[in-house]
């Protein structure tokens, strides 16, 4: 394949592959995260059950696991986003929204994942367009070599 006068190699495909497959993730998030950010969606109560924390090198990721009910919604075994081991205790009740997004419901606060969306949704676009930017980086100086440089 031909893009112009330069050729896309394997190596361009696979990371324009790569970024298309970033974008489509990030599309696919960007509108629970924006309204995860403006706390848009069904609000109800987040009546915490458990907790489950995984142990990473130098540092510890928790997640607390309970029930969300609001309205006619009701999820019974359901993550609340950006809590810890020390958030809740169980049987402990709080104000809780849910954006259909599948796996977890947010605190009134909000959320900032919106932030990285917007960086994988442009990391994508970048490495999409990785064959335009390297064939301009090596397009040709006009004029045939050994041509006067034209002066001012």
């Amino acid at each position: 394949m031909r893009l112009g006068t330069a050729r896309l190699t394997a190596f361009d495909l696979v990371i324009v592959a790569g970024g298309l497959l970033l974008v489509l993730l990030a599309v696919q998030n960007l509108g629970p995260a924006l309204a995860a950010f403006r706390g848009e969606g069904t609000w109800g109560t987040f009546t915490a059950r458990r907790v489950e924390c995984v142990e990473h090198p130098g540092h510890e990721q928790c997640t607390w696991l309970g029930e969300f009910r609001g309205g006619r919604v009701v999820r019974p075994d359901v993550g609340f986003y950006g809590g810890d081991r020390n958030t809740f205790t169980p049987g402990q009740a709080v104000r809780a929204f849910d954006t259909g997004r599948q796996g977890h419901v947010y605190g009134a606060g909000g959320s900032n994942e919106w932030i990285v969306v917007v960086l994988l949704l442009l990391a994508g676009l970048g490495l999409a367009a990785w064959p335009l930017l390297r064939r301009r980086r090596r397009a040709p100086v006009s004029g045939a070599p050994g041509d006067p440089v034209p002066r001012p």
